[in-house]
């Protein structure tokens, strides 16, 4: 046998025994699925936007972006001013209202029942002073028959005495109003009122403890969005706080892996800058809608496919992971 045909039987005998390893392999890969899926992502967290409720000018700012923040901590204050003069306006109302409200329940002083019935006094006085003079009058008109008085001057002192009558009336109904003093619905008004201003107060008080803004929970400032002097609104945010509690990986699974992934999965999380160290997590939402393979997304085969997008939770205490930073998930399969 000469040599060129012991080169073709050896090589075609390494390709056989090739052919049956790589076979083999494939089979076994086919039998066996493998226990892992590895995937790739990227870190993802919870934001909060904070906005005054109330619109006017930055006073004060306390924080700086990357500054952490705890909960009720204040971050911002607006020029409250012109509400502060607001809320003493309305305190004087009250002052003033209450004094209304404790002069009607205290009822009518003795001194001024005095002056009311030293008015009565007064009027019955000047009645009887024309009383008489009328009673003179009338007693000569009727004597000398119109002749010595004439009718307009009887007229005129009834008239004076009729006025006086009135007068005398007059004061001794004001003496007894004096003396039953304020009605229950004189008294009920007042301190309506007095509630009403109350009220307002209240609102003015709770409107000037939204001129601070307060951190709702712990977190990071992301970004700082106004400045002092920048006019505030409801709809315009100042700062952007990312928090402290679970974050997120956000992965894409074939469809083909989606059948062994459930909510609740444990799942294990690596990032670059610590290869040897794993953050436990779990899965707590897969996508029931298949979308093409997002370009943030990096696999071994870079083709367009269908995808589900899955997060994986996890407690981040330490505060390792950042918004945006890669990451690898390895879930072990069931």
């Amino acid at each position: 046998m000469d040599r060129k045909k012991i080169i073709v039987m050896l090589t075609a005998l390494m390709m056989a025994v090739g052919g049956y390893f790589y076979f083999d392999r494939a089979e076994s890969a086919v039998e066996e699925p493998p226990s892992e899926l590895k995937l790739s992502g990227n870190v993802d967290v919870r934001e909060v936007s904070l906005a005054f409720r109330q619109s006017d000018r930055i006073a004060e700012i306390f924080v700086e972006e990357g500054d952490p923040v705890v909960e009720g901590q204040r971050l911002a204050r607006l020029d409250s001013r012109e509400l502060e003069l607001q809320i003493a306006r309305a305190r004087t109302q009250i002052r003033a209202q209450e004094i209304v409200v404790r002069r009607l329940h205290n009822g009518t002083r003795p001194e001024d029942i005095a002056q009311y019935e030293a008015k009565v006094r007064a009027a019955q006085s000047d009645l009887a002073d024309v009383e008489q003079h009328y009673r003179r009058i009338q007693d000569v008109y009727d004597e000398t028959q119109g002749s010595a008085i004439t009718r307009e001057e009887l007229t005129t002192a009834r008239l004076q005495y009729n006025n006086r009558l009135a007068k005398v009336e007059e004061a001794q109904q004001a003496l007894n109003l004096a003396v039953a003093g304020p009605r229950v619905e004189d008294i009920d008004e007042a301190e309506a009122q007095l509630q009403s201003l109350e009220d307002e107060l209240a609102r003015l008080e709770f409107l000037l403890t939204q001129y601070e803004l307060i951190a709702p929970t712990n977190g990071v400032i992301r970004s700082r969005l106004l400045e002092v002097g920048d006019m505030a609104s409801a709809s315009a945010p100042v700062f952007k706080i990312s928090l402290n509690d679970k974050k997120w990986v956000r992965a894409y699974v074939k469809e083909t892996d989606l059948s062994r992934v459930f909510e609740g999965q444990a799942a294990q999380i690596f990032i670059d800058g610590m290869p040897g160290r794993a953050l436990d997590g779990q899965i707590g939402y897969i996508s029931s809608t298949a979308e093409f393979t997002p370009k943030t997304v990096q696999t071994d085969e870079l083709r367009t496919s269908l995808l589900y997008e899955i997060r994986v939770y996890v407690v981040d205490a330490e505060n390792i992971l950042r918004l945006g930073m890669p990451a690898t998930v390895r879930v072990a399969l069931r």
